[in-house]
C-alpha cells in the first residue's frame, strides 16, 4: 500500500534534489489529493500542495481528453520564479515538482523521468 511507503520515498526525492539543485520542492500525492511524501519549504501546506497537484493533473488530463490528444504525460505552468510540473505515477499517484527560474528545463525532465522510474518500483 502507498501509505507504507513514505520513507522510501522521501529518499528517492532527496536524492532528486541533490542531483538537480534547481528542484526546490517535490511531492509525490495521492490522485485524490493526499499527500504521500514531500520536500516542500516550511512555509508551504503539505496537505493543499497535495490537492493542488492533483487538481493541476486532473485539469491536465480532461484538457488532453477534450482536445483529442491522448493521455496526459505531464502538466506544466510557467511563473515569473520558475516551473511547476506534475507528472503521473502508475495511474496511482503523481510527482509534483517546483523548480527555479533559472532551471534547465531538459535536465528537470530527465530528473522526473529517472525518479518517477525509482518511485513506481516502490509503489
Amino acid at each position: 500500500m502507498i501509505t507504507s511507503k513514505p520513507a522510501q520515498i522521501i529518499e528517492i526525492l532527496k536524492t532528486m534534489r541533490s542531483e538537480n539543485p534547481d528542484l526546490e520542492a517535490l511531492a509525490v500525492v495521492s490522485l485524490d489529493g493526499l499527500p504521500i511524501a514531500s520536500l516542500l519549504p516550511t512555509e508551504a501546506e503539505e496537505d493543499r500542495v497535495a490537492a493542488l497537484s492533483a487538481t493541476i493533473l486532473s485539469l491536465g488530463e480532461r484538457a488532453a481528453q477534450e482536445l483529442n490528444k491522448g493521455a496526459l504525460e505531464q502538466a506544466y505552468a510557467k511563473g515569473e520564479r520558475g516551473y511547476i510540473i506534475t507528472t503521473g505515477i502508475k495511474n496511482i499517484a503523481a510527482l509534483m515538482v517546483v523548480t527555479n527560474r533559472e532551471s534547465k528545463l531538459g535536465m528537470t525532465l530527465f530528473s522526473i523521468k529517472r525518479g518517477i522510474q525509482e518511485i513506481e518500483k516502490v509503489l
